[in-house]
């Protein structure tokens, strides 16, 4: 059974840096992309960044690119999302994915597997 497991979301100001986490179990983890969307109230679940199997490739959207890295350890079945620079605007509910490819994880299309997400909540 996939689960993963996020962790490190919370309350941050404008300006400030937070690191999310995503434990990934019951997969061979080093086989899939991997990728971080997000979700704010009232709006429709977004593409924020992703990872090829070997982290080799990183993928982000327009308006985190600059500001966030996401990164793998195979060691640790984990991906992370660093976010620096974090806006208002970066408010969400951030849930970390597994699909077969990186490009496939651009759309909620194709995410495989979804994990229960983790508020992040930047104030101005």
């Amino acid at each position: 059974q996939v689960q993963l497991v996020e962790s490190g979301g919370g309350l941050v100001q404008a300006g400030g840096s937070l690191r999310l986490s995503c434990a990934a179990s019951g997969l061979t983890f080093n086989t899939y992309a991997m990728g971080w969307f997000r979700q704010a109230p009232g709006k429709e679940r977004e593409f924020v960044a992703a990872i090829s199997w070997n982290g080799g490739s990183t993928y982000y959207s327009d308006s985190v690119k600059g500001r966030f890295a996401i990164s793998r350890d195979k060691a640790k079945n984990t991906v992370y999302l660093q976010m620096n620079s974090l806006k208002p605007e970066d408010t969400a509910v951030y849930y970390c994915a597994r699909g077969n490819t990186v490009v496939a994880l651009s759309s909620v299309y194709g995410v495989a597997y979804w994990g229960k997400g983790t508020l992040v909540t930047v104030s101005s």
